[in-house]
């Protein structure tokens, strides 16, 4: 396994529809459901922007439907 700091590789962030983060390859194309977020960037630039904008971990529609009750 290699780790962040020894991978200099180029990485997406990518969303769902439920709004759930990840990170891809980005000489990889994009799995089907999922999209880009901005350009290619570090894993660990990836990592960081994930854990600022991602500060709820449940599906959307979870959060959707616990709002309504």
């Amino acid at each position: 396994m290699t780790s962040t700091e020894d991978d200099d590789r180029s990485y997406l962030v990518v969303v769902n529809d439920e709004e759930q983060y990840s990170i891809w390859p980005e000489d990889r194309e994009v799995p089907a459901g999922w999209e880009a977020v901005g350009t290619g960037r570090s894993k660990r630039d990836c990592l960081g922007y994930i854990e600022t904008v991602w500060t709820d971990m449940r599906p959307r529609s979870l959060r959707e439907r616990m709002a309504g009750s």
